[in-house]
């Protein structure tokens, strides 16, 4: 009988294992894959997570992105470097991903990879998790198995508002030339935005939409984009992938379980920053977990109230901005991204040093008058 049982070793799902096994409890982390696994994604980190551990990251890291670089219809370009104490952090999933499990490992977490769960049943004051190399049982549950795993489904949360978003990245390798700056590219898609993370070997070349509309031909529009820094993302593998992004408050936890990360539907609703909040998710769910186990009856029902103060009041604001930044993009570039100190503010909310909250309030009065 385990402590805890976690499903999914995403960041979420490191997250929460490192801090349990940490704290002295008995961990077992279960992923289908087999890790390292590649994980499309991004891979933009923030470098305030660091705060949350121990141990130095720099092995996970590809490569440190200290300037954002905007375009509109790759023209009016804006460009400024981000004036942070620490970068933007660029990782490859497969390596950040089983690197935050092996430091779980070295706490004490045991890792059962490659084993599917296939189904669970609360048993009286514990969880059986029925996986198919066999049963597995534990005191508590963390379901950190992303957008489109079934935990969340199996626990009962039926009515959660969920707010899926699309989209679609290509790894290319290439010749990176200026390999610290970040691309966002605001004026070739609807309801979102493309990007150009660069990593030590290559791209990561992808678009999102965040709030709905028509559909649209996702593997063009990533083409015509890839083109302007020479590379034919025609001949690199694609891969489609949904969000789960933060769409108000929500309950969190059930019978001796918790949601953690994308299953949580953590996700920013402005920028789908994806990996922060996930990891937020994962520290906070171990530690409601260890107080659950001492034997605070309430320690569950704090966890939801938790990531709803602490993670969701500022998601609200970020809605708020891509409501209006998205619907009208062509207004929300030229007032609130055609300046240098715009790009500033937006690297330090991705940098972790400024909050929405600290700035939609004003931001949203630019965009206003302008739709006027």
């Amino acid at each position: 009988m385990y402590d805890c049982i976690i499903v999914g070793a995403g960041p979420a799902g490191g997250t929460a294992a490192y801090h349990l096994a940490k704290l002295g409890r008995s961990v077992l982390l279960l992923e289908k894959e087999s890790l390292p696994r590649y994980k499309p994604c991004g891979g933009g980190v923030s470098p305030v997570i660091a705060q949350w551990f121990d141990f130095d990251f720099s092995p996970a890291i590809s490569i440190k992105a200290d300037t954002i670089r905007c375009t509109w219809k790759m023209g009016e370009p804006v460009e400024a470097e981000l004036n942070t104490p620490e970068p933007v952090w660029m990782v490859r999933r497969e390596i950040f991903d089983h690197y935050l499990v092996q430091q779980a490992q070295k706490q004490g977490a045991e890792l059962r990879d490659h084993t599917e769960v296939t189904g669970i049943e609360f048993k009286t004051d514990h969880w059986q998790v029925n996986t198919a190399n066999g049963p597995v049982t534990g005191r508590y549950l963390i379901a950190a198995d992303g957008a489109k795993g079934s935990m969340a489904k199996w626990l009962g949360f039926k009515e959660r508002k969920r707010r899926l978003a699309g989209a679609l990245e290509a790894e290319a390798q290439a010749k990176v030339e200026n390999g610290n700056i970040a691309h966002f590219e605001f004026g070739l898609v609807k309801n979102g935005y493309l990007w150009n993370f660069p990593k030590a070997d290559g791209y990561s070349i992808g678009v999102g939409t965040f709030i709905g509309g028509q559909p649209q031909d996702f593997k063009s529009i990533v083409s015509e984009y890839g083109n302007l820094f020479g590379v034919d993302l025609k001949i690199c593998k694609q891969y489609g992938h949904a969000l789960c992004l933060w769409n108000g408050n929500q309950k969190l936890h059930t019978e001796n379980a918790v949601l953690a990360g994308e299953a949580a539907c953590v996700v920013d609703p402005f920028t789908a920053e994806g990996i922060r909040p996930s990891i937020f998710s994962g520290m906070l769910a171990a530690g409601a977990i260890d107080k659950a186990l001492a034997g605070v009856s309430n320690a569950l029902d704090d966890y939801s109230v938790a990531i709803n103060e602490q993670w969701g009041s500022d998601m609200a604001w970020a809605q708020k901005l891509a409501g209006a930044f998205y619907h009208f993009p062509r207004i929300g570039y030229k007032v609130g991204v055609s300046r240098p100190s715009a790009v500033q503010i937006m690297g330090k909310i991705l940098c972790g040093q400024l909050h929405y909250g600290d700035v939609a309030g004003r931001a949203l009065k630019r965009l206003v008058p302008g739709l006027g």
